[in-house]
């Protein structure tokens, strides 16, 4: 068998460790190896799958857990080569700790949600707003109204989903209501949810890394109302006039559903008390709150079983024999079904929590290969932070902004708590620009599937821009105390 060349041999050898091995201490710089460019590959790739989600139709939770797997085993591979052999373990064990508290914390805030649904919380307030013979106008700014308020608390998601039903079930077949009223809840969902930690992911990541108080996030309200109103002031001219029939609904809040309410309440402000006052770690407040409402929880549906949840029929009456019972009560529905907290548990957005936890390992290892030091020197070196700030606002509209967030929170770029504020608000509200740049957005195009579509969406996002730039100068002269 022929001997390799020596020379290709050091070829290899120097691209695949550019660099000496190295202290224990000291991370290698793996940017110009063969395993930096392999992974770069794979997370472009990766969320290319993730771009294209709507039309291949998988999951993006798919494509980026695969990814953070093959570019941990590269750096796990590459770091035993330079000798330091448990770094690398050592490193992203750190990051998956950092992705359990956001898990346990979502979950929990999730799994509130879930039950208010249940209990016809939503619904009951959807009734309300069809059945009160609003004119057009009116139900266009009172669902915008309500999705800036709502989502600070509920998620821009939900809030976005609940407000475009009031929408479509008002505005049935006028179609340029529908889109514009779309628009404006997306707007609205995604500026409330950029004041408040509870309101967006990427604002949850900024308060539990610790870079920002609770009450701090407030600075960020009339921006954000601002970054609304703008576009929404010329959105309201193309709405048009009329009032349409009032529709007869009627939605009963099932039993326990305020007190639900209350509780949500109580946690959010329990957890914020205690990560302010004793500075214990969010998800220890959401974890309580958790088990508050499953005690709860057992309560309900004690008292959904009291009120009669009989079967449709006697197993005689559809031809089952004695042993058939069985079967029957393990097929057949009760009229109502009884409270279960582990059926709101399960109705988790999984999908987006597992493609979380895809993006925190993707990118973290990006940057443990040394990819986001390069990149936060091109941005924040070479623009500046308030430029780079208002950059990446635009790439959350052409990439999800939860992985444009983490970037920035794994660079660490040295920054002034008004520069903090920027990027947070500009990662919130940046996605409005464009309909598949946030959560909210795909979500309404999917519900007003064939009306409120991309190019509807493209045709007011110089509307949407104004407001963008808007909100940036307010937050400037408004807070430049902070810079």
């Amino acid at each position: 068998m022929s001997r390799i060349p020596a020379t290709v041999t050091a070829a290899l050898a120097a691209l695949l460790l550019p660099l000496p091995a190295l202290a224990a201490t000291e991370a290698p710089d793996l940017t110009a190896s063969l395993y930096g460019y392999i992974a770069v590959a794979i997370f472009v790739l990766a969320y290319a799958l993730v771009v294209t989600e709507e039309f291949l139709h998988v999951r993006k939770s798919k494509p980026v857990m695969v990814a953070a797997g093959v570019i941990w085993i590269l750096i796990g591979i590459a770091y035993q080569q330079h000798g330091m052999g448990n770094a690398a373990g050592e490193a992203v064990r750190h990051m998956i700790l950092e992705f359990a508290e956001l898990l346990l914390f979502l979950i929990a805030a999730m799994t509130y949600i879930n039950t208010m649904d249940e209990r016809q919380v939503f619904n009951a307030l959807r009734a309300q707003l069809v059945s009160r013979g609003f004119s057009l106008q009116s139900i266009f700014w009172i669902t915008g109204l309500l999705a800036f308020f709502i989502s600070p608390v509920a998620d821009n998601l939900t809030t976005a989903l609940l407000m475009a039903a009031v929408l479509i079930t008002i505005g049935g077949d006028k179609m340029r209501f529908v889109v514009v009223g779309c628009i404006n809840i997306v707007v609205a969902a995604n500026a409330g949810g950029a004041f408040s930690p509870f309101g967006d992911i990427t604002t949850l990541m900024v308060w539990q890394k610790g870079i920002m108080e609770f009450r701090e996030f407030l600075a960020l309200f009339v921006p954000s109302a601002v970054n609304w109103l703008v576009p929404a002031i010329f959105l309201a001219m193309a709405v048009p006039k009329g009032k349409p029939d009032p529709l007869k609904e009627e939605v009963h809040i099932r039993h326990g559903g305020w007190v639900v309410v209350g509780l949500f309440l109580l946690t959010i402000a329990m957890t914020v008390i205690l990560h302010s006052f004793l500075h214990l770690p969010p998800v220890l407040g959401m974890m309580t709150g958790l088990g508050l409402l499953k005690v709860y929880g057992f309560f309900i549906r004690r008292a959904d079983l009291r009120e009669g949840e009989e079967p449709v029929s006697e197993p005689e009456e559809i031809g089952l024999s004695v042993d058939d019972r069985e079967t029957f009560h393990h097929h057949f529905k009760p009229r109502h079904r009884p409270f279960d907290i582990y059926t709101s548990l399960k109705r988790a957005e999984w999908d987006t929590l597992m493609f979380f936890y895809g993006v925190v390992l993707a990118v973290g290892g990006l940057g443990t290969l040394g990819y986001l030091a390069l990149v936060s020197e091109a941005m924040y070196g070479g623009l500046g932070a308030t430029w780079a700030n208002t950059l990446v606002g635009v790439l959350s509209a052409l990439v999800d902004n939860i992985p444009v967030m983490f970037a920035v929170l794994t660079m660490e770029p040295d920054m002034s708590q008004g520069q903090w504020l920027l990027v947070t608000l500009t990662a919130g509200v940046g996605g409005s620009l464009l309909s598949i740049g946030s959560a909210a957005g795909v979500a309404l195009m999917g519900q007003a599937r064939g009306i409120y579509t991309f190019f509807a969406h493209l045709k007011w996002s110089w509307a949407i821009a104004l407001g963008y730039a808007a909100s940036i100068q307010t937050h400037l002269w408004l807070n430049a105390d902070l810079f």
